[in-house]
């Protein structure tokens, strides 16, 4: 599947900035199951310096500094972009959720098994987690029933939450949006020493005919990747919407948790009070193919 990507965010602040030094990571990855091609990004006023460098995920990460006085910070983001995940392995073939959780220790995927600042380990979460991770049960088996239960216990709700939002307050209203499942299984997963990232992107804006509309497809989306053990790596899935990630996504950035993977955070000298407004298209781009 081929997608045209756009990402507008504007904010308009009630003074002059007369400094910023903004860091964005709005250009996809670039994946084996992830081909991107066509990409740009336009910064409204013109930064005096602009860099573009991996950051430590390896998430392709953009600093801007703006020395101009203005009331005006606009960033559009472009690209085009290949989607083919691979289908998940049967949950009966996968290992042990044990097995998982043993072996991680001693795997690069032993750092994302740690609490971060918004997916720490919560007893109550991982308490949720546990009923579906019976002991021997194959690990996949456990991930899609655990995102499943996500999907039918709490309400998705926008206006709620923010950005940081806690995990036991998710919990117990059982109400949020993307980022807040996201952590919520983050969470549940670690307590029980099972490696998750998070990852921040996009999902397809407009089904195909007779599909069904995505939850989290008017902005940047978020959900989980889960490690599955050497032989099958990571797996996307997406509580939010009770699927596993395959053709209706793009990703963007992936970390501990929101905390590292914002698409725009920054330092301002002004503005004082602020508006923000973020507008999100992934279109099908049919008869196109990336360069």
């Amino acid at each position: 599947m081929i997608y045209r990507l756009r990402h507008v965010t504007t904010y308009a602040y009630a003074n002059a900035v007369d400094l910023a030094a903004h860091l964005l990571l709005l250009t996809p990855r670039d994946l084996s199951h992830q081909r991107v091609s066509g990409t740009a990004l336009h910064v409204t006023p013109t930064p005096s310096h602009m860099t573009s460098a991996p950051d430590h995920f390896g998430n392709r990460a953009t600093r801007v500094f703006l020395d101009v006085p203005h009331a005006r910070f606009e960033v559009i983001a472009e690209a085009l972009v290949e989607v083919r995940f691979p289908d998940p392995p049967p949950p009966a073939e996968t290992p042990s959720w044990e097995a998982v959780r043993d072996i991680a220790r001693l795997s690069p995927a032993a750092e994302f098994a740690f609490p971060s600042a918004l997916a720490p380990r919560v007893s109550a979460a991982t308490g949720y987690a546990a009923a579906s991770f019976a002991p021997g049960r194959p690990v996949l088996a456990g991930l899609l029933e655990l995102m499943s239960r996500i999907r039918r216990d709490f309400t998705y709700q926008s206006g709620v939450t923010g950005p940081h939002t806690q995990v036991a307050e998710v919990l117990e209203g059982r109400v949020g949006v993307c980022q807040d499942f996201a952590h919520v299984m983050i969470s549940g997963l670690r307590g029980l020493g099972l490696p998750a990232r998070y990852v921040s992107g996009y999902v397809r804006t407009r089904p195909p005919p007779g599909g069904v509309a995505r939850r989290g497809a008017d902005q940047s989306h978020a959900w989980v990747e889960a490690w599955l053990g050497p032989e099958y790596g990571w797996i996307g899935l997406d509580p939010t919407n009770d699927i596993v990630v395959r053709d209706e996504h793009v990703v963007l950035a992936w970390g501990r948790d929101f905390g590292d993977v914002s698409p725009l955070r920054g330092v301002i000298l002004g503005g004082g009070e602020h508006g923000l407004w973020v507008g999100v298209d992934l279109e099908e781009a049919a008869g196109l193919v990336p360069a």
